[in-house]
């Protein structure tokens, strides 16, 4: 690779950036060079946790580090190690593999050393071969990808061992200690000699901090290291489970048994709402901790987290490991670590957690599989969870799970065509029953003027409140009103930096754009026309919905959930709770009180627009429309009552309602997959797009026009669309054009388009990402 000290800091993406723990500081002169080490040099390759396009290398001297019994023999791959890159110093990983094509190798006397090996396990073979996959797969730089498998640098170093104080061998008559109440209330509390912190030890002897560290700096005390803290114990797999139906039985059983097989396999599990998969695949779960292997389980949502880590402590009598963005970090250093060491036996995640370095991996469980949330749409790495874990377990040759009431029609394609095998639950377990859903046809039952709820929903909102159960008010719309226009002349508040209109909060007391988080006061005079208090709130949020409920139901107890009010595991669990305590009347949420929980007392659920995922030209709108519906639905009825679901459309005649209200699911799925596959669109057909951004439109059009100059169009059946601009023209403060590339299965698109990218000049303040099999179109 070429010479890393010749890297051009200039080039690089600030948001791309990273740095590594603290290394030591490098001695341009070795201090332990021996006569004629340097002829000894190996040339050993490190990969960068950043977008630099492969592996450097880098020198092995024998005795050129500061600690000489780190060993003679060259670092192996997988070690973590600090090199020097540039003017600085960077964390990397030893890698393996072959060079890139075209690669030239540095001269052996221009080699830079390596500075340092990390006290870190090495990131295992899986992990170094999963990463080189994602790259080739999503055309991203290796660096980028192995950025999130090190994505907490502070990991890299062992943790200092926490001291606590025990008692000293020398009486405090020997010390010259003049002794006092409370110095003796301390000293009686150590006399067991159990090493505590000192802060736990002035409470044991109910006396002051200060009075502890008195006795500890005269050497009454000594200091010790505490003995280690198990931060995740061992689930238990042999602790008695849920009793299951007989269905229940018979999916557990079959995919145990392709656990115990410890071989590639990808399982659907399709059940109806209310089935109970999960306790289905808990089984899965105790059979790959029998066979001492790690488990991953990868949900959608961190709202989704709390209630399962209950129902998981449940079962198994401890809690898992947990990995989202909301950790703290000592916290999250100390997963990371307990996962590379092979102690945490089970994580649940989100996303990056499958990029984890896990050591021992023998099942991979996707709840929720058909949800696009996990779908990284932003950031330097674009790749699709669910498709990124399927292939983490086929290269691990270990099974994968895949569950869902809703399976994505690219899960069902494959369980057709006999990749995937499908377990089926089609009945809710125990007594509970699928509620009945009916469609409000807005044409012919119009809410009233200013209200957004049509007369039956009103109607059985009251009937539900007031006969003591709880209800759901669902729209997948966070904060007041979507849209602030004026009413004298018609103009709308939009955001300065991206496409959009700014959201009414009248919570928060702002008006807020939700792609790049510009918050700006509501205006009191309109800027196009002068005309004073002349806006007005255009359309409803659940802000507003929640409005209503309070003009409608006065003495009601109601709560709106959504990203403005869940901002953390803890309080997604504090949410749940008070919905399950029966503290709240009516639920007012988004997308985020859609799926997976259990509400006994839960028996109505409105949808207040059910048209609202339909609006524009995605690919996958109905089946997403008919995926969240159902999960909303869903939530109805799961305990001793029955459910009622009620869904206000403009579009009663359309097809996903029609199967909403029929309960014919295999129906709608045969009609959307038959309409991909007349369409060509995936999965029949492979689609990616090429988004170009840049700080100006001159500058994207410019390089926009050099990619189409240059579009493979010879190729035989590739169709390219655009360039044209996204729905979304600026984002961001950045202006986007997008292509997008429709291709046979058997194409080989990646190497295409790596090909075509590499005609095309692109300066450093523009960029062109690709994204592979993309899931959103804004």
């Amino acid at each position: 690779m070429a010479d890393p000290s010749r890297h051009n800091e200039d080039d690089w993406d600030p948001e791309e950036d990273w740095d590594g723990p603290p290394p030591r500081t490098l001695s341009r002169t070795p201090p332990h060079t021996p006569t004629g080490s340097l002829l000894r040099r190996t040339r050993v390759r490190v990969l960068l946790p950043l977008p630099l396009g492969g592996a450097f290398d880098y020198a092995w001297t024998p005795g050129f580090h500061e600690t000489p019994d780190e060993g003679t023999d060259p670092p192996a791959p997988g070690t973590f190690v600090t090199v020097p890159l540039g003017r600085r110093m960077v964390a990397g990983c030893v890698w393996d593999g072959p060079a890139q094509p075209g690669e030239v190798p540095v001269d052996d006397t221009r080699l830079k050393d390596i500075e340092a090996i990390l006290d870190a396990p090495p990131l295992p073979e899986i992990g170094r071969r999963f990463v080189d996959w994602v790259a080739r797969y999503c055309l991203a730089d290796p660096g980028a990808v192995l950025r999130m498998a090190m994505s907490v640098p502070q990991a890299l170093m062992r943790e200092a061992p926490a001291m606590g104080l025990v008692l000293g061998d020398d009486p405090p008559e020997a010390l010259g200690l003049k002794m006092t109440k409370a110095r003796r209330a301390v000293l009686d509390a150590a006399a067991d000699r159990v090493v505590r912190p000192a802060k736990a030890l002035a409470e044991a002897a109910e006396a002051g901090i200060g009075v502890v560290q008195g006795l500890a700096k005269a050497g009454a005390l000594l200091p010790m290291a505490l003995p280690r803290q198990v931060l995740f114990p061992t689930p238990d797999p042999d602790r008695p489970g849920a009793v299951l139906s007989e269905e229940q039985g018979r999916a557990a059983a079959l995919i145990k048994e392709r656990v115990t097989a410890g071989r590639y396999a990808a399982l659907l599990l399709d059940g109806v709402t209310g089935s109970g998969k999960t306790e289905v695949y808990f089984e899965a779960i105790a059979e790959a901790l029998r066979q001492d292997r790690q488990v991953l389980v990868l949900l959608p949502e961190i709202a989704l987290t709390p209630e399962w880590l209950d129902r998981f402590e449940g079962r198994f009598g401890v809690r898992p490991a947990s990995w989202h963005s909301e950790m703290k970090p000592v916290l999250r250093r100390r997963t990371w670590r307990a996962v590379a060491e092979g102690e945490a036996r089970v994580v649940v995640g989100a996303r990056s957690a499958l990029f984890l370095p896990f050591g021992a991996l023998g099942l991979i469980v996707v709840d929720e599989e058909h949800e696009s949330a996990f779908k990284q749409e932003e950031g330097g790495v674009l790749y699709h969870g669910r498709d990124m874990a399927v292939a983490r377990a086929h290269l691990g040759d270990i099974p994968i799970l895949l569950a869902s009431a809703t399976p994505s029609i690219e899960t069902l394609v494959n369980v057709r065509a006999g990749r995937y095998e499908r377990l089926h639950l089609p009945n809710r377990h125990g007594r509970a029953t699928l509620p009945e859903i009916e469609l409000v046809d807005l044409v012919a039952t119009p809410p009233a003027p200013g209200r957004w709820l049509a007369p039956p929903v009103e109607k059985a909102l009251i009937e539900t409140v007031t006969g003591g159960d709880q209800a759901l008010l669902f729209l997948n719309r966070r904060g007041y009103a979507p849209l602030t226009i004026c009413g004298a002349c018609g103009f709308r508040v939009g955001c300065p930096n991206c496409s959009g209109w700014l959201v009414d909060h009248r919570l928060l007391g702002r008006l807020r754009c939700h792609h790049c988080g510009f918050e700006a006061p509501r205006p009191s005079i309109c800027p196009d026309c002068g005309a004073a208090d002349s806006f007005r709130a255009c359309g409803p949020g659940v802000e507003r919905v929640a409005e209503e409920v309070a003009m409608l139901l006065p003495e009601a107890r109601f709560m709106v959930v959504s990203g403005d009010t869940v901002g953390s595991p803890a309080q997604a669990a504090e949410i749940v709770r008070s919905i399950r305590a029966h503290e709240v009347d009516v639920v007012i949420g988004t997308q985020m009180i859609a799926k997976g929980h259990n509400f006994p007392k839960l028996t109505f659920v409105g949808v207040v627009d059910g048209d609202l995922g339909l609006a524009g030209g995605d690919l996958r709108a109905a089946e997403r429309t008919y995926q969240l519906l159902s999960q909303v639905g869903g939530r109805a009825g799961r305990g001793e009552k029955p459910g009622r679901v009620l869904i206000q459309t403009h579009a009663a005649a359309a097809p996903v309602f029609a199967a909403l209200k029929n309960g014919d699911r295999e129906r709608f799925y045969e009609t959307e997959i038959a309409a991909r596959r007349a369409a060509g669109q995936p999965p029949f057909r492979r689609l990616a797009a090429l988004i170009v951004s840049a700080p100006d439109a001159e500058r994207a059009d410019a390089i926009a026009r050099d990619l189409a100059r240059t579009a493979p169009l010879t190729e035989k059946d590739l169709r390219i669309l655009g360039p044209a601009e996204p729905a979304y023209a600026v984002l961001r403060g950045r202006h986007r054009r997008r292509f997008l590339v429709n291709a046979p299965r058997s194409f080989p698109l990646q190497e295409c388009l790596g090909d075509w990218l590499g005609r095309v000049r692109v300066p450093s303040a523009c960029r062109v990402v690709v994204d592979i099999d993309p899931y959103g179109f804004l």
